[in-house]
């Protein structure tokens, strides 16, 4: 084998290698071929070679161009030295903030193409040369595109069109050199040439790989810190290797970042490359591809798409949600001429956002199915429907964010009518409302659920108080809607977080608490109820916790302290006087609409203690199963040396723990191992985990129904939310419970053993 080839090899960990595989066919190269039999379906010649390389910038760029740069960041990740097998990883180049900005290194001191020279300063496989860029000049074009013509009058290429054609001759040069000089697997051994005698260093085991450009701008709570599972690799060559089908095994690698499939004999891509969400790069040139599945729009990390020389006419509105996608490479297709000039006359951006603007409303998914949890439930005991959301505060909906969502779609005034649309149908006594502003509650929402007898509390989070009073009206908080005919509100408490933690003897003087906890103005909101029909009280608690990944420890302190004021709040509600007379909290009547005959409402009732009451603590917790949050919730207790506190210091947490006396469980777990189980409530690109919860105590309350899941066929083609048909990047869940029969003390009577003889004595 040959030296250079040698490096192509990748000891891959045994948990990724197919059934079968030994460590010593990996270091003799057999696994190789045993790898591209267990992924493809091989029509012509025998599958001799993969690589699983790592990661490359995700434009050509880094790979072909004149100055792509050696050292630490293009080596190959495995054991120092060039005796050990060393894996096909190679790191991510940071990209610059515009492609166009490499371009001038690229075209100083261009010479003109004379069919030799080495790939990358190598000259390894000459006969595989890539020529450098040229000129943008009409002149000095290749490929025959001097200009193009417009009317009969010659029309200026761009710069995004010369570096298509460019990336378009790179491609036939590829091509030729697996085609013709029959030398597959061109860009693994191309990084395979530019690496050979360079070593790395192995992966720390918690390494995910990097993540997408932006992501962690998305607001979304990434558990980087949680992984345990290493993946050494995140790049499959499998060009020019005659394949005509892609078989199912291929797409179990979701970790994939960049996919070569070019120079096969393919004839379309298989509906599940949507599997793949997390591709950067995916190079299916040289095929006979002639359509692309509506699924391509999965795949919304894309910073290129390559597929030069297919037979493809038309492109699926779905591409349209490719918002990253900085380069398509259609050069060599029978395109749609209108598309074709879009992307000739503009850039792949503008052509993409043609797509995504004129896309179809796409049906409706099937609706959400009610899930029985119990049945034969007695129609005595008092039902109570609670209905938690985090609605996406208007501010945060942003292109740059969501770019996957039509504009449309995307709108404030679309999206709060369908939102007041699904609560309308939910018709949920409690409504839990995350990220929504003063003047939508006042303005919109309070008018709007008043129709259906709703009343509101709201409060924003304390940064409004800093604000003028217009910028405070955008200010984002919570809100709890109930049913003014079933329930009243005899109380309501804020819970400023980061303030009352500063306020803490044990706290306010550690540096922790001012430069972690302060930082964060997430709220939460304490309502106390008492019903009408039964007299039965309860306390609902609706929440927003801190959202970055990196603040485990923080989430873990506001939920502690929300836990704390709730167990004293609960004390005091237990003591709470019962109401004289409930027919003097009547609700006000509407012009010309009659009292109806109420029935004769119960008397309040009494509770002994703070865990007596029932409790429903909703919200979104930006924490996953895995998380502390979830623990104290669940357990009751976390204790002081739990790994999210790190090694932060606040006060009597860290030093005792954190418990809380609630017995307490989340309503959906009920649902957990079926299949109804809810695997997501916030569902973006590249995250889809369950955050927000409905937690009931379960000494007081009993689940009898769950709002079921949203259709999993239609979220085959929904890259993420919001939507047309989803109208927040969060689902609303939805619980029906029912209080249980209170088992009062029986008063233990003596025996009575009759008239007592003389003889008795009685102390």
């Amino acid at each position: 084998m040959a030296d250079g080839q040698r490096h192509l090899l990748h000891a891959f960990s045994n948990p990724l290698a197919p059934n079968g595989v030994s460590n010593e066919q990996i270091a003799n190269g057999l696994f190789l071929n045993s790898l591209l039999t267990h992924l493809a379906a091989a029509q012509s010649s025998s599958l001799s070679e993969t690589s699983a390389q790592g990661s490359a910038s995700p434009t050509t760029h880094g790979m072909y161009g004149q100055n792509h740069q050696q050292g630490h960041n293009s080596r190959i990740n495995g054991a120092p030295g060039r005796q050990q097998a060393m894996p096909m990883l190679y790191n991510f180049q940071q990209q610059s903030a515009h492609p166009h900005q490499t371009h001038a290194h690229h075209h100083q001191g261009i010479q003109q193409d004379h069919g030799g020279g080495g790939i990358m300063g190598h000259s390894a496989f000459s006969s595989g040369v890539l020529p450098n860029a040229s000129p943008f000049s009409a002149s000095n074009l290749q490929n025959g595109h001097a200009s193009t013509t417009r009317g009969g009058q010659a029309q200026q290429i761009t710069e995004h069109w010369a570096e298509q054609l460019r990336l378009h001759k790179e491609a036939e040069r590829a091509h030729a050199t697996m085609t013709e000089q029959h030398q597959p697997h061109f860009y693994a051994r191309l990084k395979a040439a530019e690496n050979r005698g360079i070593g790395g260093t192995a992966l720390s085991g918690g390494d995910s790989g990097p993540s997408a450009d932006g992501e962690d701008d998305r607001r979304r709570p990434w558990s980087l810190e949680k992984t345990n599972k290493r993946q050494d690799w995140y790049n499959l060559d499998m060009s020019g290797q005659g394949l005509r089908v892609l078989a199912p095994p291929l797409f179990a690698y979701e970790f994939l970042q960049e996919l070569y499939i070019a120079s096969n004999r393919l004839t379309y891509l298989p509906a599940e490359i949507g599997r793949l969400r997390h591709l950067r790069h995916l190079d299916a040139s040289n095929n006979l591809i002639s359509e692309l599945p509506p699924e391509i729009g999965m795949c919304t990390n894309l910073k290129s798409l390559y597929l030069f020389n297919n037979q493809i006419r038309d492109l699926p509105s779905e591409l349209g949600s490719l918002y990253l996608l900085d380069m398509l490479g259609i050069e060599g297709n029978p395109l749609d001429p209108s598309l074709k000039q879009e992307i000739m006359g503009g850039d792949t951006k503008s052509l993409v956002n043609r797509l995504l603007l004129k896309a179809p409303v796409p049906i409706p998914p099937a609706d959400r199915k009610p899930i029985v949890v119990q049945e034969d439930v007695s129609s005595s005991l008092e039902r109570v429907k609670i209905l938690t959301w985090n609605i996406l505060c208007d501010k945060f909906a942003t292109s740059t964010v969501y770019g996957y969502t039509p504009p449309t779609a995307l709108s404030w005034d679309y999206r709060k009518q369908t939102i007041i649309q699904e609560l309308h149908e939910r018709d949920a006594d409690i409504l839990c409302l995350q990220e929504i502003a003063t003047d939508v509650f006042r303005d919109f929402f309070s008018p709007e659920l008043a129709q259906d007898g709703y009343k509101g509390v709201h409060w924003p989070r304390p940064k409004a108080k800093t604000m003028a009073e217009k910028d405070a009206q955008a200010v984002d908080g919570c809100a709890v809607f109930y049913k003014a005919s079933k329930w009243i509100l005899l109380d309501k408490q804020l819970l400023d977080y980061a303030n009352i933690a500063i306020n803490r003897p044990d706290m306010k003087n550690q540096h922790d608490i001012f430069n972690r906890v302060m930082p964060k103005d997430n709220i939460g909101l304490i309502c106390f109820f008492e019903s009408r029909q039964t007299g039965a009280r309860m306390i609902v608690v609706n929440t927003h916790l801190a959202w970055e990944p990196t603040l485990a420890d923080v989430k873990l302190v506001q939920t502690a302290i929300m836990m704390e004021n709730l167990t004293r709040l609960a004390e005091k509600y237990a003591r709470w006087p019962p109401l004289k007379d409930k027919k003097m909290i009547q609700m006000p009547l509407e012009e010309g609409e009659e009292r109806a005959e109420m029935p004769e409402p119960a008397p309040s009732q009494e509770y002994r203690n703070n865990t007596d009451i029932p409790l429903l603590v909703c919200g979104d917790y930006n924490s996953t199963y895995d998380s502390s949050v979830y623990e104290l919730l669940s357990m009751g207790r976390v204790s002081p040396n739990h790994s999210d506190f790190g090694d932060h210091q606040y006060g009597s947490f860290t030093r005792d723990g954190v418990e809380h006396p609630f017995s307490m469980r989340s309503a959906y777990v009920h649902l957990n191992g079926t299949p109804d189980e809810l695997t997501f409530t916030n569902y973006v690109p590249g995250f889809a985990e369950v955050i927000d919860y409905i937690w009931y105590s379960t000494n007081t309350l009993e689940v009898v129904s769950l709002l079921g899941p949203p259709d999993r066929d239609h979220l085959k083609r929904v890259p993420g939310f919001p939507n047309y048909h989803f109208p927040a990047d969060h689902i609303q869940i939805m619980a029906e419970l029912v209080i249980k029969a209170r088992k009062d003390k029986k008063m233990v009577q003596e025996p009575d053993f009759g008239p007592s003889s003389s003889n008795d004595r009685r102390g």
